[in-house]
């Protein structure tokens, strides 16, 4: 079945990205589908998500804006204050801190499945047509360019001014409007874990670069602040191994890796790990169809930026969208459409290939590598007007 006249828009996939993108554009009056393929688990507080992110404080005003965020915030959150930067090789410290920036936090650390849970509950009530479960199996431009339809696996057919596929990494949707997004393999696996440790994780974002890759620890909340959740970027052979062996080996690497800098580690929860790799979609439009968050763009997640990156789409496409409102004009018109791209995919890109050259730079043993890392850490640690746009710039403030 179609309806008589195209919707608004229709968005493709129901992760943080895109259901952040249906209930925005529903809030500001538009009409909005959601194609998912399955419903998400929801949520649950004795059963944490090992995917977390260090949610950025202009996408916390994204989430309250659309009345979520509040509820994220009484679930589980936990802010950190400050960030810690070293490397393995010695040399200085790059900190962070939220009292310098005249802040309470400089962002949170959150589950995935929280955010999501508390995202999807909002679409009913923002009147989101959700279809779901459901698969797009094929793309229609329509002749006068005025519009696109999408085929479902039901053999249902929606079509919509503007197609907005958020459908992530693997995206059906972008090969299906024939956008290329070629990829680079680091070679590299981010394992993840939640670990209880000694001391107290002081609200901070710890990171330690190795010859192997960066290790994080996050801090996570409850558990009397000795709780956090681990990201270690290791060769794709060394995280098979580190997956593998047993809990007590494991605690015993990760606390020389970490260099004790909060005490013993006590416990691991199960490990997982996923392939690390740089993919670049061409372009982000194609006629009435665009693409963003992972089906644009994936990036390395040593900044942990990849989540705040995809809503940053989001913020910037509503404010086209919006804009296209006021004045009556169609919301998915080509100009509006390439100037969005232009501006997410230029900022999108100097992102992922800085991501990609710190990882160059850290992840190795060099020898001028390792004279050079510890030094340039000191000294940009030094230089307040350094440290505040590395951190306005990761804020998106």
């Amino acid at each position: 079945m179609s309806r008589r006249g195209p919707l608004d828009v229709i968005v493709v996939g129901a992760g943080v990205v895109g259901a952040a993108a249906a209930l925005a554009f529903a809030r500001d009056g538009l009409e909005v589908a959601l194609v998912e393929s399955r419903e998400p688990p929801r949520w649950r507080e004795d059963a944490p998500d090992l995917r977390v992110y260090a949610f950025a404080p202009d996408n916390a005003a994204l989430l309250d804006d659309l009345g979520v965020w509040r509820g994220v915030l009484d679930a589980r959150a936990q802010p950190y204050r400050a960030m810690r930067v070293w490397d393995a090789a010695g040399g200085g410290e790059l900190g962070f801190e939220a009292d310098a920036f005249g802040r309470r936090e400089l962002g949170w650390i959150v589950e995935h499945g929280l955010l999501v849970d508390r995202l999807w509950a909002a679409l009913p009530a923002a009147g989101v047509r959700l279809h779901c479960p459901e698969q797009v199996v094929g793309l229609e431009q329509t002749p006068e360019g005025d519009s696109a339809e999408l085929l479902l696996a039901s053999g249902n057919r929606l079509r919509a001014r503007l197609v907005l596929g958020a459908d992530g990494a693997e995206s059906q949707l972008r090969g299906l409007a024939g956008i290329e997004a070629p990829a680079h393999d680091y070679g590299q696996r981010g394992l993840v874990a939640f670990v209880d440790h000694e001391l107290p994780h002081q609200a901070t974002c710890w990171q330690r670069f190795l010859p192997t890759g960066p290790l994080a620890f996050l801090p996570y909340a409850g558990h009397d602040g000795r709780r956090s959740s681990i990201v270690w970027t290791l060769p794709d052979a060394e995280a098979e191994r580190l997956l593998h062996i047993d809990e007590a080996d494991f605690l015993r690497e990760l606390g020389h890796a970490f260099g004790g800098r909060l005490g013993a580690i006590a416990g691991v929860s199960k490990r997982v790990a996923f392939p690390l790799r740089r993919q670049l979609a061409q372009k982000y439009v194609s006629g009435r169809v665009a693409i963003a968050g992972d089906a644009a763009h994936v990036v390395h997640p040593l900044a942990g930026q990849g989540v705040n990156l995809g809503l940053r789409d989001i913020a910037a496409l509503r404010g086209v969208l919006a804009g296209a409102q006021r004045r009556g004009a169609d919301p998915g018109g080509a100009t509006r459409l390439q100037r969005w791209e232009r501006e997410r995919r230029s900022e999108n890109a100097l992102a992922a290939y800085g991501f990609d050259g710190l990882n160059r730079l850290f992840s190795n043993d060099a020898v001028a590598a390792t004279l050079l890392r510890g030094p340039l850490l000191g000294l940009a640690g030094k230089l307040p007007p350094v440290t505040h746009a590395f951190w306005r710039r990761a804020a998106g403030v």
